[in-house]
């Protein structure tokens, strides 16, 4: 499935009619699913986030522009967040099995009809920007909605779809293509909104500009102005005091969580504000985050309590919650809050279901799932039981010389256990897609050539899906020679019947690689799938001996 996410943030957040009425426009769009609204009373903006298909996210954005500029009238207006128009700014982002490039070319699609047919002017920003000064948010919305009259009147202004016109009640829209943003606040023990901008221009990425002891800004030899540079990189940061919750927040858009993730910019928010005599009590998101900005918050502070960052998932998500101090304020749902698990929620999936509900439906009368999805299954149990060997081996003093190799074990086979997981989905997938291919028409000769292309690529990746299986096994066993020689023994035991699920995976899976192969005209790849599947079959099999024999004798 092809996802865009889409984050338009609306200059509305204070009256729940206009807010469900322009939400209600992405609801009703077949093909996308609304998966948060968050408004704010104080900024008076709402930023909604919604995923779906390349089209159906253009359209569901197109109709909540139109929704909104029907019934925010931003002249009007009044909120703590600069804006310059009813709806302020809408970014694409790809989600899943889409480039950056597919995302520019919806941003301008989009673009140019909201500028055709609601005659709103148009910018475009980050990877859509045409020229470098717009890639920058914060260049085009200098001035905000207030001066926009006279920022239409600078050609070097002109907007990039729609006439250089001042549109009164809907002002005007930045529209764009970037990666995932996290916007994210931290929160102060103080109203004081100036303590709070102080540490912001500390920290974000553009700086302050440099004063002399007059308080003079200083120039260079060619009239700019002198930056002295924050702390963070890809950070953008101002201080605001939030009235609703009685206190100022450092407010922050990581326009780039792997260069500067949130932990990083929390520790950083805290080491200011205890120069300046005051402490951060918590934290708050502000739309989804992805999942692994908090795995890497939960083991960043699992690493500093001393604790095996090889933890289940959801113990690594709960101490990067409590660590963030991300409930303070409101209550945090992760399955609410991280967008992995809130997409999820939108889609059926196998690996949702109880084990009840999985065993029946393995136990019905539909082919899929079937033994492909339970051999993914078998692989992420043996996963899961190294692991839990790994952190029964992590702290305990008897073993202090292999507490590190056992925590890189853990995190490898919980990494493994996640992506068997997903694999019993894909595997149900590939069968469909397979059965799809069989139900095409072939009436005509054409029908019947694109119907075996069809047949022939779909089997192809009912294929590669448990051969992928099959490479994870060898990878799984190989982990569990390692931790049967280092772990805990009263565990051992556990890596017994962690190697033996291993086997039975890539053994059940192998049998599915070889009834598609019959199938398959292209030789070449017939060749090569043979080839790699007996190379596997051997490796796992004499690495499954090693690992008996090691546990037969610590018995």
């Amino acid at each position: 499935m092809r996802l865009v996410e889409c984050v338009p943030n609306f200059s509305e957040g204070q009256d729940e009619k206009k807010i469900d009425s322009i939400v209600g426009e992405i609801r009703n769009t077949s093909g996308a699913w609304l998966l948060d609204v968050d408004p704010g009373a104080d900024t008076n903006r709402t930023v909604v986030t919604f995923v779906g298909s390349p089209d159906a996210v253009l359209e569901a954005a197109f109709r909540a522009i139109k929704k909104a500029s029907e019934i925010i009238d931003m002249r009007e207006h009044k909120g703590e967040h600069p804006r310059m128009g009813a709806i302020d700014v809408c970014p694409f982002v790809p989600v899943r099995d889409v480039t950056m490039e597919d995302c520019v070319e919806i941003a301008k699609k989009l673009g140019a009809r909201v500028a055709e047919e609601l005659k709103i002017p148009v910018y475009l920003y980050e990877e859509a920007a045409t020229e470098e000064k717009r890639r920058n948010l914060a260049n085009i919305r200098k001035g905000e909605y207030e001066g926009l009259e006279d920022k239409l009147k600078d050609p070097e202004w002109k907007p990039d779809y729609g006439k250089a016109k001042f549109n009164e009640k809907s002002g005007a829209i930045v529209i764009g293509a970037r990666e995932f943003l996290i916007a994210y606040n931290v929160n102060l023990n103080t109203r004081d909104r100036k303590l709070a901008n102080k540490i912001a221009k500390n920290i974000r990425e553009s700086g302050q500009p440099k004063k002399d002891e007059d308080g003079n800004i200083l120039k260079d030899e060619n009239g700019n102005v002198i930056r002295i540079l924050g702390k963070l990189k890809a950070t953008k940061a101002i201080g605001w005091y939030v009235e609703e919750y009685g206190i100022a927040q450092i407010s922050i858009n990581l326009i780039n969580y792997k260069i500067t993730p949130p932990h990083i910019a929390f520790e950083m928010v805290r080491k200011e504000a205890e120069d300046l005599g005051l402490r951060v009590t918590g934290s708050e998101l502000v739309g989804l985050i992805p999942k692994e900005a908090m795995i890497e918050a939960g083991k960043y502070y699992l690493e500093k309590q001393g604790k095996s960052k090889g933890a289940p998932e959801g113990e690594i998500i709960h101490y990067g919650i409590k660590s963030l101090g991300l409930d303070e304020l409101t209550v945090f749902n992760p399955e609410d809050k991280i967008i992995e698990y809130r997409i999820n929620k939108e889609i059926d999936r196998l690996v949702d279901k109880s084990l009840i509900d999985f065993a029946e439906e393995l136990s019905s009368d539909s082919p899929a799932p079937g033994g492909g999805s339970v051999a993914a299954y078998s692989g992420s149990i043996a996963s899961g039981l190294i692991s839990m060997v790994g952190n029964l081996t992590f702290g305990k003093k008897k073993y202090k010389d292999d507490w590190k190799e056992a925590e890189d074990i853990s995190e490898k086979v919980q990494l493994l256990n996640q992506e068997f997981l997903e694999l019993c989905d894909e595997d149900t997938e590939a069968f469909n897609g397979l059965m799809s291919a069989y139900k095409m028409k072939k009436d005509t000769e054409e029908q019947q050539e694109r119907r075996n292309e069809m047949i022939q690529e779909a089997t192809k990746r009912a294929t590669e899906v448990p051969l992928t299986v099959m490479r994870k096994t060898l990878k799984v066993t190989e982990l569990a020679r390692n931790m049967a020689k280092i772990g805990n023994v009263n565990a051992i035991s556990d890596i017994g019947v962690a190697v033996e699920m291993a086997l039975a995976s890539c053994h059940g899976a192998s049998l599915n690689v070889r009834i598609n192969l019959s199938s398959i005209e292209d030789e070449e790849f017939n060749h090569e799938v043979k080839r790699e599947h007996d190379e596997i079959i051997e490796k796992i099999e004499n690495l499954y001996e090693d690992v008996i024999s090691i546990v037969n004798e610590k018995l």
